[in-house]
């Protein structure tokens, strides 16, 4: 014989309105509290991190790095949002019940809602990487030092360039097993003109934080101005064949007085009548 239930405690059903709204409250005091926790990190953060970004040597370095930190806080700020959504509906829409939750199909707010911001978010990236891009290229009328850049299978050749962009005579060529030395100011900009008469390859020195490509029958350009002294190593960053792994140079940057006795130094040891031909590697210095 069954004994009757017990009505002393009754049972509301997993879906009952009570347990949803005694239930709200704590849920938003959790949201609330690590909203508070989110913002007071942020705010009260003295220095914005640098996410791992490298340490540059020019005067571009200030901005490539405000442009990598804004990137990757927005990356950042997207991700805890959308991380945020995943969990709110995990834990809130978990099923209760065989009721099916609202649904938002069809849903023209929300619709829009999904197109508009992710094209706000793209355009903002957009036009902050474009307006850094031209301050990158950017180049001045009259640079204080102007640099021929000649890549060539499978080394590197530097010429110092006049005014005009003429060589001057003064150029230092790699050799297989001897890296060229490019030697340069510090505080003063810097021209570099690029060339090249066989494949494409690639001026890069790490502590620039920037490349840029060296094209047969396309002379490349850019400016920068570098702010620190030392000794960095070069490479080309454009596979270009058998021995591009040992396309490497080097990099002095000195104090201007230094410099410039460098380059009056080379000039002195230059025979009565230096040919100055055009950006081209001296023969005796290509590779194989």
């Amino acid at each position: 014989m069954t004994s009757p239930p017990d009505r002393s405690r009754p049972r509301l059903p997993a879906s009952s309105p009570a347990l949803t709204r005694t239930g709200r409250p704590r849920r938003r005091g959790w949201w609330l509290a690590g909203l508070s926790a989110f913002l007071v990190f942020v705010l009260t953060g003295c220095d914005v991190p640098t996410f791992g970004y490298p340490n540059g040597i020019t005067n571009q370095t200030p901005q490539l790095l405000r442009l990598w930190q804004g990137s990757v806080i927005a990356a950042l700020a997207i991700g805890v949002f959308v991380w945020g959504l995943i969990f709110w509906a995990v834990f809130a829409y978990y099923k209760r019940s065989d009721k099916m939750p609202r649904q938002v199909r069809y849903n023209l707010p929300v619709e829009i809602l999904y197109t508009a911001v992710p094209f706000v978010i793209i355009a903002g990236l957009f036009f902050y990487t474009a307006r850094d891009e031209i301050k990158v290229n950017e180049l001045h009328p009259n640079p204080d030092v102007r640099v021929g850049v000649v890549g060539f299978r499978w080394n590197w050749q530097f010429r110092y360039l006049d005014q005009n962009m003429q060589p001057t005579g003064i150029q230092v060529t790699g050799r297989p097993g001897a890296p060229a030395v490019l030697v340069l100011p510090e505080g003063r900009s810097i021209r570099f003109l690029e060339t090249s008469p066989d494949v494409i390859h690639s001026f890069w020195v790490p502590e620039f934080l920037f490349k840029r490509d060296v094209i047969p029958g396309h002379p490349n350009e850019f400016e920068l101005t570098i702010t620190k002294t030392g000794t960095y190593i070069g490479r080309c960053a454009e596979f270009c064949g058998t021995n591009h792994d040992q396309m490497d140079f080097y990099l002095r940057v000195v104090p201007g007085a230094e410099f410039d006795s460098y380059l009056a130094a080379q000039r002195a040891a230059l025979p009565a009548a230096t040919a100055a031909g055009p950006l081209t590697p001296n023969p005796q210095g290509s590779g194989p």
